[in-house]
């Protein structure tokens, strides 16, 4: 790899903010779109601005995550305002206020994003999907946000419709396989790696999303026990995967009825061939 390959990106990183706290300065429309991105991360916010500064929807946040976020009806009064906090972003029309919060926070050692002042961010927001446990950010470190925006739509008509629950089958499967099998790191974790490399390559997302959990525990009985992964048929779901193959969005929820409608054609095509 050659040198000019390296350098000018961001470390994009999946930020564990439960349980943390986050301030947001002004309560415009960019403020709404910084609390709806903090609500999914379970953490505390507490929003600074005058009521009047409040857009509609940042209001209509504010009043239905009442133990979540905590509005203080005024202006920034410095760095006071800044005590407990673990993130702090500036969603004001003021770039001169923005760039001042900017230095306050980075003089207290608070990880800090402006809206819209790319140069003066610790970190971006990206445009994202998120579906369940998925989470697929994009990010133009601050050149492009709109250009994000259109690549992120591109990715979300590549998606299937699934995966974010078929994520969540493999996430419940690995918390009963380390329930079975516990234990950090060495032999057993190396093997448990493995194992669930190979399930997740041998099984398709259909067949992934279809695991409930008596299914779950015949796998491990039979496969994980025996050091093998067995193969979706093996497990007598081949069936109901087959349907899913063909209408991946929406199989899951409608094989009973696809199998029944099959059913009825193929007695009545028996019937037609009887009389003839």
């Amino acid at each position: 790899m050659s040198k000019e390959d390296f350098g000018g990106g961001s470390l994009l990183i999946a930020w564990q903010l439960k349980g943390k706290n986050v301030l947001i300065i002004g309560g415009g429309e960019v403020a709404s779109q910084r609390i709806a991105s903090i609500l999914v991360t379970d953490a505390h916010i507490t929003v600074i601005s005058p009521i009047e500064g409040l857009n509609p929807r940042t209001k209509q946040l504010i009043e239905s995550y009442a133990h979540r976020i905590t509005h203080y009806n005024r202006v920034f009064f410095g760095t006071a305002d800044f005590e407990g906090m673990d993130m702090i972003l500036t969603a004001l029309d003021d770039v001169e206020i923005s760039r001042a919060i900017c230095q306050m926070s980075r003089a207290a050692k608070i990880p800090v994003n402006a809206a819209d002042i790319p140069d003066s961010c610790d970190f971006y927001f990206g445009s994202q999907i998120r579906d369940g446990p998925l989470q697929i950010m994009i990010s133009t470190n601050g050149n492009g946000p709109k250009m994000a925006n259109l690549i992120r739509r591109k990715v979300e008509k590549a998606l299937t419709g699934i995966e974010g629950e078929a994520i969540a089958k493999v996430g419940e499967l690995r918390e009963r396989l380390k329930v079975r099998a516990p234990g950090v790191g060495g032999a057993i974790g190396k093997r448990r790696m493995k194992w669930m490399t190979n399930l997740c390559n041998a099984w398709t997302l259909e067949d992934l999303v279809l695991l409930d959990g008596e299914t779950m525990e015949k796998l491990l009985d039979e496969g994980w026990e025996n050091d093998c992964v067995p193969s979706p048929a093996t497990l007598g779901s081949r069936q109901q995967s087959s349907i899913n193959g063909i209408f991946p969005r929406w199989g899951t929820a409608y094989a009973p009825t696809i199998g029944l409608v099959v059913g009825v054609l193929c007695a009545t095509l028996v019937i037609i061939s009887k009389r003839r």
